[in-house]
């Protein structure tokens, strides 16, 4: 379920995916609730591209420590590649 900023505190929030497209990140937010998920949405930007770099706007999936690995086994049976830090 899609909780605000204040519903998680101080909670330490982990970013598990990254939607590009507002179809893929609609799509996700059905898969989370579906499944009982708390997790927050926030939008960013990111660079995107090889020769010529650009800013692109994204929608920012993050959730408490606790649920990565089960929002990541989700995503992944949905064929979604969840976000690993460099």
């Amino acid at each position: 379920m899609r909780r605000e900023p204040e519903f998680f505190e101080d909670a330490e929030l982990t970013l598990v995916y990254m939607a590009r497209r507002l179809s893929d990140a609609l799509k996700l937010e059905g898969l989370l609730t579906d499944s009982g998920i708390e997790y927050l949405v926030e939008t960013g930007t990111y660079t995107s591209g090889i020769l010529i770099r650009r800013d692109l706007t994204g929608a920012f999936f993050y959730v408490k420590e606790e649920m990565v690995e089960p929002v990541r086994a989700i995503l992944l049976q949905h064929r979604y590649k969840p976000y690993k830090p460099e």
